[in-house]
C-alpha cells in the first residue's frame, strides 16, 4: 500500500503535496470568483485561519479572466476548479493558476486533453482527478450496479490513462461519495493501486454539525492509515468552519500542532 510517506510529491504554487510533505488543509470560496475583491477578502481570512491551499470556480471565463487579479494579491496558492470546458483550463493555466482541478474525461475529445495536459505540462502546474461517487460515468454504473470502490478507483484509471498518454503524470486524485464507508473503502484502494497524491474528503456532508462529525470519521480514520496528503472538509455553513475543522481534524490525528 502507498502511503503519505511514498506518495509522489506535487507542488501546488510554494505548498508541497504528497512524498511525505505536511498534510496540508484545502478550502473553497463561495464567492464570485469574476470579483476579485470579495474573493481575495475570503482568502485572507482562510489564510489567518490557517488554511494552505484554496479552489476557486471557474465557471466562465469572466471567472477565468478575474484569476490574474487574485493571484497577484492571494496569500495562498490557487486551484480552478473547472467542469467540461477544457478552454477555461487554458485560460486559467495561462493567468498563473497554481493547479487545477478538471477529469480530462469530460472535456471533450482528446484534442483538448492534449491541449489542457501541454499547457499544464509546460507550466508545472498540477492536475487533481475528482472523482465523485454520485456522478460516475454510465458505463461504469451498467457494469458495477452502483457506485463502488473498483468503479471510483477504475474512473480514476480512465481519467489519468488520458493525461498520461499526453506525457502529464503530475496527478493529485480524489475519489469522494457522500457514504463515508464507501469513501473510506474507495481510498484504501486507491492507495493499493496508485502512487499518486491524495486529496481526502467526502462529499455533501451537510450541516456544520454533520458535515463535521462525517468528516472527522472518513478523513480521520484514513489519515490514521497513513493514507492522504490533502485534507477538504466540506460544509454547507461558512467556509471558514471547513479551514477550522480541518486543522482540528489533522490535530486528532497528530498531524498538526
Amino acid at each position: 500500500m502507498t502511503t503519505r510517506e511514498n506518495t509522489k510529491r506535487l507542488y501546488v504554487g510554494n505548498v508541497a503535496v504528497g512524498g511525505g510533505a505536511q498534510v496540508t488543509v484545502q478550502s473553497m470560496c463561495n464567492t464570485k470568483t469574476a470579483d476579485p475583491h470579495s474573493t481575495l477578502a475570503q482568502i485572507r481570512d482562510f489564510a489567518a485561519l490557517g488554511c494552505d491551499i484554496v479552489r476557486l470556480a471557474v465557471p466562465d471565463m469572466a471567472a477565468a479572466a478575474a484569476i490574474s487579479e487574485i493571484k497577484e494579491s492571494s496569500p495562498l496558492p490557487i486551484v480552478a476548479d473547472i467542469h467540461f470546458d477544457y478552454k477555461l483550463a487554458l485560460e486559467c493555466a495561462a493567468r498563473g493558476v497554481d493547479a487545477i482541478r478538471i477529469n480530462p474525461g469530460n472535456i471533450g475529445g482528446e484534442e483538448n486533453v492534449k491541449a489542457v495536459a501541454s499547457a499544464c505540462r509546460q507550466r508545472s502546474i498540477p492536475i487533481r482527478i475528482g472523482v465523485n461517487g454520485g456522478s460516475l460515468e454510465k458505463r461504469l454504473l451498467e457494469k458495477y450496479g452502483h457506485p463502488t470502490p473498483e468503479a471510483l478507483v477504475e474512473s480514476a484509471q480512465y481519467h489519468i490513462a488520458l493525461l498520461n498518454k499526453y506525457d502529464f503524470d503530475d496527478i493529485c486524485l480524489s475519489l469522494k461519495s457522500s457514504s463515508v464507508p464507501l469513501t473510506v473503502a474507495a481510498y484504501r484502494l486507491a492507495a493499493e493501486t496508485f502512487s499518486y497524491p491524495l486529496h481526502l474528503g467526502v462529499t455533501e456532508t451537510g450541516t456544520l454539525f454533520n458535515g463535521s462529525i462525517q468528516s472527522a470519521v472518513g478523513i480521520g480514520t484514513l489519515l490514521n492509515e497513513g493514507i492522504g496528503d490533502t485534507i477538504r472538509v466540506s460544509l454547507t455553513a461558512d467556509p471558514r468552519e471547513e479551514v477550522k475543522t480541518g486543522g482540528a481534524i489533522l490535530r486528532a490525528c497528530g498531524l498538526k500542532k
